[in-house]
């Protein structure tokens, strides 16, 4: 069910893309990218915006709705973090063995006779 989820957020994330790419902001958008007056015979520029604009507002919920519900599907890990997080208290609380010092060559040796 993860997968499915992680799946249908990026699926409605790229079509969310290219929606937003297929409008334009001075308002012409996807009717003045097909021949103009052809294509505003065909589909309406008002149509054109409405419809586009109801696409943009329905697939951006539905990435926020995905993202949740891939939240709340989450395989429980939770047992593998707290597994850590033990073993990182453990280390912290346990002192390290001071190494030993390195003693200097003139005070360990016997000088010789």
């Amino acid at each position: 069910m993860y997968t499915l989820y992680i799946s249908l957020t990026l699926f409605a994330a790229v079509l969310l893309v290219l929606v937003v790419l297929a409008q334009n902001s001075k308002g012409g958008g996807l009717s003045s990218q097909f021949g103009g007056s052809s294509a505003s015979n065909l589909i309406g520029v008002k149509k054109t915006g409405d419809l586009l604009e109801r696409l943009t507002w329905g697939l951006a919920i539905s990435v926020m709705v995905f993202s949740l519900a891939t939240n709340f599907s989450t395989p429980s890990g939770a047992s593998s973090s707290d597994e850590l997080l033990e073993r990182a208290k453990e280390q912290r609380s346990i002192p390290a063995n001071p190494s030993p010092k390195k003693a200097d060559s003139t005070t360990t040796q016997p000088k010789p006779k």
